[in-house]
């Protein structure tokens, strides 16, 4: 009896402790952050202790200021182009993850870089993917710190600025700092130039989940209304407007699922664009006229009405898990597509692995388990981003950003030349150079083996040239070169400028008239022209005739 006491005593002690275990297994908000319990899994939707953050905090600080725009050519890519490699987050599902890496450095050969949190976490890794037979030659490991598994949503996402790489982002909707800011951190870890959304109609970013994105290589970009839920001081054109200027894209706004189906409202989970005219989009057997079904239906319908052929593929809600066969990874190759075991669900795998067989011929297509990720509103295009090939294979890109042409430089000014460079290991040093003659030689070199930064302080020189052009060259450390140049010519407008009969600065009609006089009375013209006739010698013969009237002709003739 009395061991029974005190077992009965030592209740509420053990009670409590039992209470401060748990709530230690959940997630907390301290000092003005939400702390993730170590192993805990965040899915891909927004938890309740991140609606009670944002209750508390609104969106959070932003972690980093918006750019303007990219101003050069822009080409957002898309995910069947040419791979480089894919990027993944290895903080859980990692069984998952071992059969994508395994496949995309193998059969896609192609390189896979993981995102781990700290050495330690790399070196599990290693021995995970080795013993799965990953080729660990084509694996990178990237150390940097992170909330979540879902890279999808949070970047980096990639463009083609002229012939150069980009890292184009924007801010997670979701209050996870440590994925926002990995896409700024993944530029530097890969020397791209970085770029980040503004809000064009106002001072803060623009709020976007990358799922909720697909495009092809013409443009044409699609997602869910979902971004426009979330920007509410915005409305559909503007951001449209703001997708085109950042990524270059042509818009078109799609209905989101109810949250009852899909919590996260985000395109990926329902269609994937696989081609410039191809398109795999979800049906729904087992709830025909649903919500969803018909917006998968009208979405077939509109695409099919833009040339695009559509594939489609089935999709179910059982229990409040969305299952879906377009959430994908393409790469190269390579078309990576999930199976599950749900008793509902799994006698449409060989359905699915039939039909993107026929949408994709001649690809590999490899089913991949993902029961264990799927209830957590994700599949394998959540987990993986793409990364673009560098469009100069082994030599550098370069891509000039102003200074193309038709300015006019002033001697003695000093002007900031701008790039940005791109290459597969990523370049040493940068050499600046001018031509006189509309690019057909570059004799005056500006600056030599600087620094690749994407910045140069040039004080222009005292010359007079209708025909100047700027030139950027980038090298690597094999010493494999490539450049950019001014596409038109610009003008330096020095003195003394050959052809200015008249001293004013320019060679135009006005010097006509003066040249004229020069050839036919050069006493006349000193006297009108004090200093102004050596201008006219333009073959530097000592005398101003009829040669150099050709010469001037020509000079005219030029923009």
């Amino acid at each position: 009896m009395r061991n029974c006491l005190v077992a009965i005593a030592l209740l509420p002690v053990l009670f409590g402790c039992l209470l401060s275990t748990a709530r230690a297994e959940e997630p907390q908000i301290i000092d003005g952050r939400i702390v993730w319990p170590k192993g805990y899994i965040i899915p891909r939707y927004e938890t309740e202790i991140e609606k009670k953050y944002r209750e508390m905090f609104g969106d959070g600080p932003s972690p980093r200021a918006a750019t303007p725009a990219p101003s050069g050519p822009l080409h957002c890519v898309a995910e069947y182009e040419p791979m480089e490699g894919i990027l993944v987050e290895w903080k859980s599902f990692t069984a998952i993850i071992t059969t994508m890496v395994k496949e995309i450095t193998t059969t896609a050969n192609t390189i896979a870089y993981v995102a781990v949190d700290n050495v330690a976490t790399q070196n599990s890794a290693t021995t995970t993917l080795t013993n799965a037979g990953a080729n660990m030659s084509k694996v990178r490991f990237v150390v940097r710190t992170t909330d979540s598994v879902w890279i999808r949503d949070y970047g980096p996402r990639y463009c083609y600025e002229g012939q150069c790489r980009v890292i184009v982002d924007h801010k997670y909707n979701r209050p996870r700092p440590n994925d926002d800011v990995l896409p700024s951190f993944f530029a530097t870890y890969k020397k791209n130039p970085y770029y980040e959304f503004q809000n064009l109609y106002g001072n803060q970013q623009l709020i976007h989940g990358g799922g909720n994105y697909h495009l092809d290589s013409l443009g044409r970009g699609y997602a869910t209304r979902l971004t426009v839920n979330e920007n509410p001081t915005l409305t559909e054109s503007q951001i449209v407007t703001i997708w085109g200027q950042y990524w270059g894209t042509n818009h078109t706004f799609l209905d989101p699922f109810p949250v009852s189906v899909d919590s996260t409202q985000h395109l990926d989970m329902w269609m994937e664009i696989i081609g410039d005219n191809k398109v795999v989009i979800s049906d729904w057997p087992n709830n025909p006229g649903s919500t969803q079904d018909n917006i998968c239906d009208s979405t077939a319908t509109m695409m099919a009405t833009n040339g695009y052929t559509v594939y489609r593929i089935p999709a179910f809600s059982v229990g409040g898990t969305h299952y879906t066969y377009t959430n994908v990874v393409i790469c190269n190759n390579l078309v990576l597509i999930p199976s599950y075991t749900n008793a509902t669900v799994s006698p449409s795998n060989a359905t699915a692995l039939a039909t993107w067989q026929a949408a994709m011929p001649g690809k590999t297509i490899v089913q991949v388990p993902c029961q264990a990720i799927v209830t957590s509103a994700g599949v394998m295009h959540c987990i993986a981003m793409h990364i673009p090939i560098p469009l100069g294979g082994a030599n550098p890109t370069a891509y000039l950003k102003n200074y193309r042409g038709g300015e006019v430089l002033t001697p003695g000014n000093q002007i900031s030349i701008n790039w940005i460079s791109d290459d597969d290991v990523g370049t040493s040093n940068a050499d600046l150079l001018l031509s006189t003659d509309g690019g057909m030689t570059w004799p005056t070199t500006i600056a030599s083996a600087v620094a690749d930064n994407g910045s140069y302080l040039w004080t222009v020189p005292n010359i007079c040239t209708k025909r100047a052009r700027i030139r950027v060259l980038v090298r690597d450390g094999d010493s494999n070169t490539g450049y950019d140049s001014s596409t038109a010519n610009l003008r330096i407008a020095g003195l003394p400028c050959l052809g200015d009969m008249n001293c004013d600065g320019n060679v135009d009609a006005n010097d006509v008239g003066p040249m004229v006089l020069a050839m036919t009375d050069p006493t006349a013209y000193s006297a009108i022209y004090p200093g102004c006739i050596v201008n006219g010698d333009m073959n530097a013969s000592g005398a101003t005739d009829g040669d150099d009237l050709q010469l001037f002709a020509n000079e005219l003739m030029l923009p």
